[in-house]
């Protein structure tokens, strides 16, 4: 059997399986009825003898076959489709003037209802929350170049109403003034225990936990938490925080503790939309870089991934520890691979049982 032939037994067997991750490298024609489709096209199969392959739609087109209105291999992909859709909505969210659901739905075509789901599948966010993310991202940058606060509150987007302070503040963590000094009289509290990984640091702000850090020594921890927050004035937490240390405790030692405390999550948009997708992903498994990149429908932000990763700065709760190299090597990890090993090993045997 030659290459050719092999290679198209391996087609027809996608066929059969109407397997979708083969839509995008071929389409088959009907010789009966001069129609091509996608390999997952629903359609009822043909005699193996009258299918022929073609590496695209235009060479099926050239040969003189038409496209499957079923599954209409000639358009884009059904998932550029969507990924389309929620670019569009993208771009209409960084515009200054508020956008509605509707209004957005509408933009792309399709129902609030379906628009909802499919923005968040995509991006790992809300639009709503994607848009106070972009707009959060684009204040810190306002901030540093804007002449007075109000004039950088207003340049990112924020509406111009009795409440629009108060909007930027809860973006950043901190009032507008205080990020623009550094982070000056901000006070994250922090508290310091032993767990299974070794010590480890509890920082939270006034909106929730900010920093979950690891290491083998208070110094480095303090140091650390220095190096994230150096304007901010740290102090020691009292015996209510103390009680929710516990908690985040009890998660650095078991994967599947409860966990309710919420979260001061400070990043860009990217960032926020992999730790997102890293929450959602079981104990026991793993993801790489690669595939988490493809999955947030940007197949080309290795990188940005691996960077987002490396910023996370709350160890386990965003479990970044469970992204891996493509070949399934340990890759970098901000608290040592030692530790890495030990979590992905600890997560695969609970699994086992």
């Amino acid at each position: 059997m030659n290459e050719t032939t092999l290679l198209d037994e391996q087609r027809w067997q996608a066929v059969l399986a109407r397997n979708p991750q083969a839509d995008g490298q071929f389409v088959f024609a009907v010789l009966t009825t001069g129609i091509f489709c996608r390999p997952s096209c629903r359609a009822r199969h043909a005699l193996r003898q009258n299918v022929r392959f073609f590496p695209d739609a235009d060479s099926a087109v050239a040969a003189g076959f038409r496209p499957c209105k079923r599954c209409q291999p000639d358009k884009a992909h059904p998932q550029q489709q969507r990924l389309d859709k929620v670019a569009i909505a993208c771009r209409l969210l960084e515009q200054d003037t508020p956008v509605t659901l509707e209004q957005l739905a509408t933009a792309v075509g399709i129902s609030p209802y379906h628009f909802h789901r499919l923005f968040k599948s995509v991006t790992g966010m809300t639009p709503k929350a994607w848009q106070q993310a972009f707009r959060a991202r684009r204040l810190r940058n306002m901030l540093a170049e804007s002449d007075t606060v109000t004039d950088a509150v207003l340049a990112a987007g924020f509406p111009d109403s009795s409440s629009y302070y108060r909007q930027a503040d809860a973006a950043l963590g901190m009032t507008a003034r205080q990020f623009r000094r550094g982070g000056d009289d901000a006070d994250i509290r922090y508290a310091l225990s032993d767990c299974s990984l070794g010590r480890c640091l509890v920082a939270e702000s006034e909106r929730g936990i900010c920093a979950i850090l690891l290491a083998d020594s208070d110094e480095q921890l303090l140091a650390e938490l220095h190096t994230i927050f150096p304007h901010a004035r740290n102090v020691q937490g009292d015996e209510a925080m103390l009680e929710r240390v516990a908690q985040v405790i009890r998660r650095l030692d078991r994967a599947d503790a409860p966990f309710t405390l919420p979260l001061d999550l400070r990043g860009t948009a990217f960032q926020l939309q992999v730790w997102q997708a890293l929450r959602e992903l079981p104990a026991g498994a793993t993801i790489s870089y690669q595939r988490l990149a493809q999955q947030l429908g940007k197949p080309g932000a290795v990188r940005a991934v691996a960077s987002a990763c490396a910023a996370n700065k709350l160890a386990i709760v965003i479990p970044c520890h469970r992204v891996v190299r493509g070949d399934g090597a340990l890759s970098g990890y901000r608290w040592g691979i030692a530790r890495k090993a030990q979590l992905l090993q600890r997560e695969a045997k609970k699994e086992e049982n």
